[in-house]
């Protein structure tokens, strides 16, 4: 569905005026098309950030951030949650339907067959120096896919579910083996008669000394975990794979970008600066009370993590998903971790307070997936990688769609340049040296 024109706005500028189309989307959502604004009047806009720029139209996502509302091709994400696998809900973003039964065994049996990376590739993870970061690894591999599958970058659309399926496969044992290559233990290599999930499961988890048993609930808990993730609009990553691939950069170069612009704290690392808040907190006696006054305090550089989205103005529906699938996990491993204590007496307090109510600063998406991520046994610094693997269709999604636009363009925006005007080049001999920095 393309969007309609809906009606048209006048600018004055001076004593000109001009008129521009405004379009509206499915969901009632209204842009002003500004495309002809600096041909016709010299200006640009100024929006840091792009907060209320348009990009792109897209049909994968729908966000309504006042009410809380987050769908996926029309389904709503608690929906998907509940109801499906991250098999399904990764078919459903690449290919604008939800599978049938024979379309899902072929999907699954695809996501096996290309699940074992070159064993070249092999070679790349010995190299890495100890502890090296696994989203450090993670995008340097998957970038490294392309020349081990060049062919996948002459016609994307010979064979849509092949290509995909390969790289939705592959990221996830590269994920598992750059965890495996942190903690200095062998390679796992995936199973074929193992689910997406389980397959992860036990690559990340089985040695020679131990052997994964899939516990039902832990495999229910990614699968909800990854389709939260799945995509999120024109988030960070999202937009950078669309920047990336517009300028005609194959998926996995787009892919690669996507996954270190997720590595930013602001972004995918926000989950683990949740859990190290959590555990500054633990260490400063856990008073919750002083926590809160710190945070409402505009001379403290303190923040509360996990708190509010640039998004949502309500709830942030993924987060209420991943509380009760944080319980659902505490439930089963009957640990006593303090982390969750202060986190759960720290939504609490939150949500009763009148300075968190009136700037709705709700508990995130992240206020709880690291949480859970910690209870299953998955690192810290492994958080963002499950992130960037959930998130993995979406930008696919994203990166089909723009290649497929007629209106897309090579990403190029503008900018309001403040520097110096006009200057000769002074001769060496008569340039004079700076001022002294004052005592």
């Amino acid at each position: 569905m393309k969007m309609e024109k809906n009606s048209n706005a006048e600018i004055t500028i001076g004593e000109e005026k001009f008129t521009y189309p405004i379009y509206e989307g499915s969901e009632g959502e209204r842009a002003l098309d500004i495309r002809r604004l600096r041909k016709e009047t010299g200006l640009i806009t100024y929006d840091p950030g792009f907060m209320n720029t348009g990009a792109c139209s897209s049909a994968i996502t729908f966000i309504d951030g006042e009410k809380g509302i987050l769908r996926y091709r029309g389904y709503d994400v608690a929906d998907l949650a509940e109801k499906c696998e991250f098999l399904e809900v990764a078919y459903l973003l690449v290919h604008g339907s939800l599978p049938n039964t024979e379309q899902k065994a072929r999907y699954s049996n695809l996501l096996n067959i290309h699940s074992m990376i070159h064993e070249d590739m092999r070679e790349f993870f010995s190299n890495y120096p100890d502890h090296s970061h696994p989203m450090a690894i993670l995008s340097a591999m998957a970038v490294s896919l392309s020349s081990f599958y060049p062919e996948l970058g002459k016609d994307i659309k010979e064979d849509l579910d092949m290509t995909v399926t390969r790289l939705i496969s592959k990221l996830r044992t590269i994920a598992a083996f750059s965890f495996k290559k942190s903690i200095g233990e062998p390679v796992v290599y995936p199973r074929h008669d193992l689910k997406y999930c389980e397959n992860f499961l036990n690559m990340m988890f089985d040695s020679p000394v131990r052997e994964e048993a899939f516990d039902p609930v832990m495999v229910d808990a990614l699968n909800k975990l990854l389709i939260i993730h799945a995509d999120h609009e024109q988030n960070c990553s999202s937009s950078v794979v669309r920047a990336v691939g517009s300028a005609g950069a194959n998926l996995y170069a787009s892919i690669a970008a996507g996954i270190c612009a997720l590595w930013g704290p602001l972004h995918g690392g926000a989950n683990q600066h949740v859990i190290e808040m959590l555990e500054n907190i633990q260490k400063d006696g856990g008073d919750i009370d002083a926590v809160i006054e710190k945070a409402k305090n505009p001379r403290s550089p303190f923040r509360l993590m996990g708190f509010g989205h640039r998004v949502y103005k309500s709830y942030d529906p993924r987060a209420k998903i991943a509380k009760n699938i944080c319980k659902e996990v505490v439930k089963k491993t009957k640990r006593n971790d303090p982390l969750l204590d202060i986190a759960f007496a720290l939504e609490e307090k939150a949500l009763s307070d009148p300075y968190f109510q009136e700037r709705n600063l709700y508990p995130n998406v992240d206020f709880y997936t690291g949480l859970t991520y910690r209870e299953m046994g998955i690192p810290t610094n492994m958080f963002t990688v499950m992130f960037a693997i959930g998130r993995l269709p979406g930008w696919i999604a994203q990166w089909l769609e723009m290649t497929e636009d007629p209106d897309s363009r090579i990403a190029r925006p503008r900018q309001v340049y403040t520097g110096p005007n006009a200057r000769k080049i002074i001769p060496m001999k008569k340039r004079k040296s700076p001022p002294l920095p004052s005592s």
